[in-house]
């Protein structure tokens, strides 16, 4: 079998200009970066020659198992799929972080031949989009201890400096720094680096709608405590101007296209699990404009992802998805039904009983929304007969709208049936009570235990005294009104990664609080989840190399 990077650079890509083509932009409407990769400047994304109202289908999961679910792949295949049946489409997708391409997940393009392409581009550095937030994050720090360094006028309490600096990469060894140690005018204080994908810089990019609202947005970002006890911001700094300089190319969203042509606009890359892991509102905007659909995905499983992107990014769009796909392999379900990675290829139907739990936890929380959903089964050719056919019985048992998915294989020939029943779902009357699941005039105590206990199923939230003073002076400061982002392992419905399945009484606890007010809500960090990753001991890093100007190996 051919592996992913082979298939892709096997494929007979289009000038992106022909593919701006397909969505009415002309070639002053973008800025080339190559042949195959494009940026759609500001001009056409104010421009009101596009009107159309495309319907948007998000694409999430169950938790994530080692057995891989599919969702990239799903997301792509879905969108060629709908393409195929003559549909104008556009696929909206979340930029790879270079963490992730050299640990374990590797390359974030989709798979198969349900794929975007140039995937080696897109995998490594892309247009610079990562980089540049890397830099405007960490111009902010630099300035941070310049600040320090010449007087520290606006009083900065060293001691209470809650910006990081940021890195596109796991590294471990970076999670807790000292710096200010080269001369003895420097304050020393110590400090961390972040990975830029967890950066409020990227959930700012990802969340403004131009450019005058992403230097506001900038300007609002909270830095540090003064002695006094007020906040410090990046307005006090006068640098707002600056690090939205550097972000003026990173703003526009990126053009690329799928094994089969269709277009896409891969733009901002937020983790789910630390940050709110959806692309940006100007991508998303924008494909609905040019399109009759628009099939984009949010990070990870339903319990983060999805909500976020309903109680984050939705409600800033003002707008719900018109479906909900959620996908699920079976071999996953065998994993979170108890069986071992080295076990999940051999055919185990009680296993799959089990497993199928945690599938039916993500159908009860994208059912809180009131969106329409279905279920995409990705097939894998080591599912045997027996467990396509119990747990296809199993959906219609449950009367669950479901439909098997092989879009890794046959590209959108696979994906057809699945196409066809977002459709008509799509086409349903929106529900009256489709909407976000909580109200903003929530306390954060009661915003954090509704999503824990309808979306996680917790019986309870358990807050420090760290975080129970943090919100009585987030109060103070009125910013108790802000939406909650949950900083949470993906692996798990509890906080806790080795528990799989659907785990029942349990409590979340959440240690402390990040104000992201630049973004427009506050990051609730719960049980052991860190904002900067490490490496596996064995990395996707060793199964890549260049051999005469070729990439070869894994993504």
């Amino acid at each position: 079998m051919k592996s992913d990077l082979e298939i892709a650079q096997s494929a007979t890509m289009k000038k992106i200009t022909s593919i701006a083509s397909q969505i009415g932009l002309l070639e002053d409407d973008i800025e080339l970066y190559g042949h195959y990769k494009a940026k759609v400047g500001f001009s056409a994304i104010q421009s009101n020659r596009f009107q159309s109202k495309g319907k948007i289908i998000l694409v999430t999961a169950i938790n994530p198992t080692p057995a891989g679910e599919g969702k990239t792949t799903t997301t792509v295949g879905l969108g060629d799929s709908l393409k195929r049946l003559g549909y104008k489409t556009m696929i909206a997708l979340r930029e790879p972080s270079l963490g992730p391409v050299m640990g374990v997940k590797g390359g974030a393009a989709g798979g198969g031949y349900s794929q975007v392409v140039p995937m080696e581009d897109i995998n490594l550095h892309f247009t610079g989009d990562i980089h540049a937030i890397t830099a405007a994050n960490n111009l902010i720090s630099a300035v941070i201890d310049n600040h320090l360094y010449h007087g520290n006028e606006l009083k900065i309490d060293s001691t209470r400096i809650i910006w990081k600096r940021a890195m596109d990469m796991n590294d471990r060894a970076l999670r807790k720094i000292e710096v200010g140690l080269s001369s003895k005018k420097e304050v020393e204080r110590l400090d961390a680096f972040d990975i830029t994908v967890a950066s409020e810089v990227m959930a700012v990019l990802c969340l403004s709608s131009d450019l005058d609202d992403l230097k506001q947005r900038i300007s609002n970002m909270v830095i540090a405590y003064n002695t006094d006890g007020f906040v410090v911001t990046c307005a006090d700094l006068k640098i707002q101007g600056a690090v939205t300089m550097l972000l003026k190319d990173a703003i526009k969203p990126n053009l690329v296209q799928t094994l089969e042509n269709t277009p896409v606009l891969i733009h901002g890359g937020p983790f789910a699990n630390i940050a709110h892991g959806c692309n940006s509102i100007i991508a998303t905007s924008f494909a609905q404009r040019v399109s009759e659909y628009v099939v984009t995905e949010a990070g990870f499983g339903a319990d983060l992802g999805m909500e976020k992107f309903m109680d984050i990014k939705m409600r800033q769009l003002q707008t719900m998805p018109s479906c909900v796909v959620i996908v699920v392999s079976i071999r996953a379900l065998k994993i979170h039904g108890g069986v071992s990675k080295d076990l999940m290829n051999q055919e185990n139907v009680e296993a799959l009983k089990k497993g199928v739990a945690n599938l039916q936890k993500h159908i009860e929380s994208v059912s809180l929304f009131h969106v329409p959903y279905v279920l995409a089964i990705n097939k894998f050719s080591t599912d045997s007969q027996a467990e396509v056919d119990w747990l296809m019985q199993w959906t219609r048992d449950f009367q669950i709208p479901a439909q098997l998915s092989e879009v890794f294989g046959k590209g959108s020939e696979g994906g057809v049936e699945l196409a066809k029943e977002v459709v008509r779902l799509a086409s349903l009357p929106k529900h009256p009570l489709a909407g976000p699941l909580y109200d903003l005039s929530l306390s954060i105590n009661d915003k954090i235990k509704t999503i824990a206990t309808n979306i996680y199923g917790a019986d309870d939230v358990v807050f420090s005294e760290k975080a129970l003073t943090q919100i009585q002076d987030y109060i103070k400061l009125g910013w108790d009104k802000l939406p909650i982002c949950m900083a949470k392992t993906p692996l798990s419905l509890t906080d806790n990664p080795k528990i799989v399945g659907r785990p029942k009484g349990f409590v979340i606890t959440v240690r402390e609080f990040k104000p992201s007010i630049g973004a427009g809500f506050l990051v609730a960090l719960t049980g052991d989840v860190m904002t900067m990753p490490g490496l596996p001991k064995l990395g996707a890093y060793e199964n890549m190399d260049v051999v005469d100007n070729v990439i070869v190996g894994l993504f």
